[in-house]
Formats: structure tokens, C-alpha cells, sequence
């Protein structure tokens, strides 16, 4: 119950969190296209958009941190915790001189050989991607302290850096509207700066604030623990370093076949998916202390229980959101942008369909990390994810248009979801039925019967402004009492009642 507690008082912080950044971004989104222009946009979106795959690198090598500091956190060691600390900074600092060497390499082949950019902006690129790398540095020698921070469940620091950097990604997106300089260059010159004032910034607070941030090799130096961080990490790494590769490659491959314009489009479906993505993404950050830190006190029911209503309450706070969206997305996106590029609306409808598919398993990862054997999974995972790209590429040769690229990810997540159920029942002993009963089933009814209910004013009305707040509308009042009728257990409800009490 406490633990239910923790989750309910970070949830809260986090949404309010999501509340204040998805409207700044999204602002900040439509200022900064009207001013860099649907071609230069796309050419951030294709060279430097690897800086914004780095939150997606990050997340997971920080989860691995986490999962050792949580797991001695919850065998009561504290000595542990500060060794794992020290030997997990000195293991990043080497994957940052991997990954400085990796892109140095990989930079030269993509502007000479591969790239389809307009010969005028090639210089400006190359210097988004040499901002990219300085940022990239200091993303990946900084995990160990995203994981701390997380590890002690400190949600109210992370939604006012979260909200810090909203407001400062505003301030250069009106910035660059009204400066002389090259808008392209100011704006990645810029990104790249936050980036790293803000990584500077949590492991100053990690220093001052938590006993185990403390820098000492020779003292702290664990050989075994290092081993098994190395291990455990490099599995990790194995499956975050294709997810990057993977999805970078779609930039590319959409780029070469399509040019810098149909980028743009890509851009702006990933601007709202990862902000609509928010929500989710977040629950999960607080909820994965619990489920590692019960596995460390030896408890698996419990962490698997927490895995279980993890899935469910992820998945229903998206459709929440996502219905309204899916329902009224062109109405939204012509509310939102001043010129709206091809193929947006559906690149986006594909990918929020994808992250809908993804929310219900993505628990369940948690509890395979958390558990510890992730070897078969990331090598089933990170074979599996080839195929995608490798499949769209044949599409395109066959003059697909570019929205199968987004089908064939669909298609994707549903076989890696099958994956991740079978590597969950094999290392955590997650019985198969029970999760595709009580988890599965029961989400695909709210979403279905909400879908239904929500639909009806877009089937009645024009579009516009009072046909998008009916469909929310239509959206929320059938949700709650769908979710309480079809959702949740008698057991799950009866808790959920008894803490919504105490906290009023």
C-alpha cells in the first residue's frame, strides 16, 4: 500500500509536469517551423534529430544504473550503492569515448554517401551534427545520475527540469524568430547548449543532495560489480543502441527516397507522439523503483502485480488523450501549424496507433530488467528490429508510398510484443493467460467502447472547436465509468478507493 502510495503522489507530479510541457512544446514546435522553414526543419530533424533519440538512449542505459542502485537499495545496502555509482560512472565515461569515435566515423560516410540534402545547407548540417556529438558526450557520461535521481523516486525534480527546459526550448524558438543569424545553426547551437546546462545542472544536485554521488575509484572500486554492470549494461545497450540506429534509419531512408520535405512531416508526428507520449513514459519512470526494489527484497509477486496494473493504468491514461486525438487529428493539426506537411496526420496516426500497442508491454520489460537474465531478450529484440527498415526499404523500391514505412512498424510492434510475453513468462514466471485476460482484454474493451462512444459528435458535427471538445468530452465521462465496470478487479478497485481517500 505504501509503495501504491509513492506511485500515486510521483504520478500526480508528473502529470502536472506533462500539463505545463506539452502545451510549451508544442508551441514552441509551431514557432520553430513557421521561422526555420519545412526544409530546414527537416534537415534538424534528420541530422540533429539524433539528439532527441539520445532521451530514448539515455532513459535506457539510466535504467540499467537504476536497476543495480534500486536493487541494493532494497537489500538495505548502502555501501553497494556507492560502489555501483562509482563503477557505473567509470563504464560510461568509456561508452562516451565509444560513441564520440562511432559518430566521428559514421558522420563522414552519411554526408558524402548517403544523405539527400540541398548542396547550399550541407555546411550548416554537418555543424548541427558536430553540436549533436558535444551533446551526445554529455548525455551519456551523466546517466549515472539520471539513475539516482530516479532511484530515489525524486519525481518533483524531474518535472521542474522538465518544465525548465520547456520554457527555455520557448524562449530560443522566439529568439531565433527575430535574429539575423543563420536560424538553422543559432537554433542547433542553442539545442545543444541546454542540453548540456541541464545535465550539468543534475549532477550538481546528485552531488549535493545524495550520499552515495560520491567520486572515488580508488576507494569504491568493485571488480565483480563492475563485471556484472558491464554485462547487464551491455545488453542494455545492445537493444537502446538499435532502437537509436533503427530509428534514426527511418529519417534516413525516408530522406533518400523521399527528401528533406517528407522529413519535416516525420518531425512534426514525432513532436506529438513523444508529447502525448509523456504521460506514460512517466508512470513508468516511477513505477520502475517499486518493481526493481521488490525483486531486490526477493518479492516477486508483488513486483509482477505492480508490473501487471502498471500496464493497465499506463494504457488507460493514454487513450484519455489519445482518442481525442486520433478522432480530431487533422482538425488539430490545422489548429495548430500554419502549413501542414504531407503525409503528417497519417505518419502520426500510425505511430500513436504503435505507441498504444508498445504502452501495454513495456511494464513487463521493466520486470525482465528487473529480474536480471536479459540476454536472450535484448538479442531476440535487437535481431527482430532489423526487419523493419530492411522491409520498408524493398517497399519504397516498389514505389510504396511513405506512409508504409509507419504500417510495417505497427506490424513490428505487435511480434516484439509477443517476444516480450514469452521472455516475461520464461525469467519471471508471468502466467501468459492471466496478463492476456486481465491486462489485454480488459484494455482493448475501454479502448474499444470509448472509441465508440467518443466518435459519435465527429460522425454529427462539422469540424471545428466544439466538435473537438464533444469528442473530449465524449471521451472522459463514459472512461472513468467504463474503466471501474471493465478494468480493474474488485481487489484493484477497493485499493485504488482506499488511497484516494487517505489523500483526500
Amino acid at each position: 500500500m505504501q509503495a501504491a502510495k509513492r506511485v500515486a503522489k510521483n504520478t500526480v507530479i508528473l502529470y502536472i509536469r506533462m500539463a505545463i510541457t506539452v502545451f510549451i512544446s508544442l508551441y514552441s514546435t509551431r514557432l520553430v517551423l513557421s521561422t526555420l522553414g519545412v526544409a530546414d526543419f527537416g534537415i534538424y530533424n534528420l541530422v540533429g534529430g539524433v539528439i532527441a533519440m539520445l532521451g530514448f538512449l539515455n532513459s535506457s542505459m539510466a535504467a540499467a544504473t537504476q536497476r543495480f542502485i534500486s536493487f541494493a537499495q532494497g537489500a538495505g545496502d548502502i555501501e553497494k550503492v556507492k560502489r555501483i555509482f562509482n563503477m557505473s560512472s567509470l563504464l560510461h565515461w568509456f561508452i562516451a569515448i565509444l560513441v564520440l569515435l562511432l559518430f566521428e566515423s559514421v558522420g563522414y560516410y552519411l554526408f558524402h554517401f548517403v544523405l539527400n540534402i540541398s548542396p547550399d545547407r550541407i555546411s550548416a548540417a554537418k555543424l548541427i551534427y558536430k553540436f549533436m556529438i558535444v551533446s551526445t558526450i554529455f548525455t551519456v557520461i551523466s546517466v549515472p545520475y539520471e539513475a539516482v535521481i530516479t532511484s530515489h523516486e525524486n519525481m518533483l525534480v524531474y518535472a521542474v527540469l522538465g518544465i525548465v527546459e520547456a520554457v527555455l526550448k520557448l524562449a530560443i524558438a522566439v529568439f531565433i524568430s527575430y535574429s539575423s543569424i543563420d536560424h538553422l545553426l543559432l537554433y542547433g547551437l542553442l539545442m545543444a547548449i541546454i542540453s548540456i546546462l541541464l545535465l550539468i545542472v543534475r549532477r550538481i544536485y546528485c552531488h549535493r543532495n545524495y550520499a552515495e554521488c560520491v567520486l572515488n575509484f580508488k576507494i569504491y572500486f568493485d571488480k565483480p560489480i563492475l563485471k556484472n554492470i558491464s554485462g547487464f549494461a551491455l545488453w542494455s545497450l545492445l537493444g537502446s543502441s538499435t532502437n537509436l540506429i533503427i530509428n534514426y534509419g527511418q529519417g534516413i531512408l525516408i530522406n533518400v527516397f523521399f527528401g528533406t520535405v517528407v522529413n519535416s512531416a516525420q518531425g512534426i508526428s514525432a513532436q506529438i507522439s513523444g508529447q502525448l507520449n509523456v504521460l506514460a513514459t512517466t508512470l513508468i519512470k516511477a513505477l520502475k523503483p517499486i518493481i526493481d526494489k521488490n525483486e531486490g527484497a526477493g518479492n516477486r509477486s508483488s513486483m509482477l502485480k505492480a508490473a501487471l496494473v502498471g500496464s493497465k493504468v499506463s494504457f488507460f491514461l493514454l487513450i484519455i488523450i489519445y482518442i481525442p486525438f486520433i478522432i480530431e487529428l487533422p482538425y488539430i493539426f490545422k489548429l495548430w501549424l500554419k502549413n501542414v506537411p504531407d503525409y503528417s496526420i497519417i505518419f502520426c496516426s500510425l505511430l500513436l496507433i504503435r505507441n498504444l500497442i508498445e504502452q501495454l508491454f513495456i511494464p513487463l520489460v521493466a520486470a525482465i530488467n528487473a529480474e536480471g537474465n536479459i540476454k536472450g531478450y535484448q538479442k531476440s529484440s535487437s535481431f527482430l528490429l532489423l526487419f523493419p527498415l530492411l522491409v520498408s526499404y524493398v517497399l519504397f523500391r516498389l514505389n510504396y508510398p511513405p506512409y508504409a514505412l509507419y504500417i510495417v512498424f505497427v506490424v513490428y510492434s505487435l511480434i516484439a510484443s509477443c517476444i516480450i510475453l514469452y521472455y516475461a513468462n520464461i525469467n519471471c514466471n508471468l502466467s501468459i493467460k492471466i496478463f492476456l485476460i486481465d491486462v489485454v482484454l480488459k484494455c482493448l474493451i475501454v479502448f474499444s467502447v470509448v472509441f465508440i462512444i467518443a466518435y459519435i459528435p465527429h460522425l454529427l458535427l462539422n469540424d471545428g472547436l466544439i466538435r473537438l471538445l464533444l469528442v473530449g468530452l465524449f471521451t472522459i465521462v463514459p472512461f472513468f465509468i467504463i474503466i471501474f465496470i471493465f478494468g480493474f478487479s474488485n481487489d484493484e478497485i477497493a485499493k485504488i478507493k482506499i488511497i484516494f481517500k487517505r489523500k483526500l
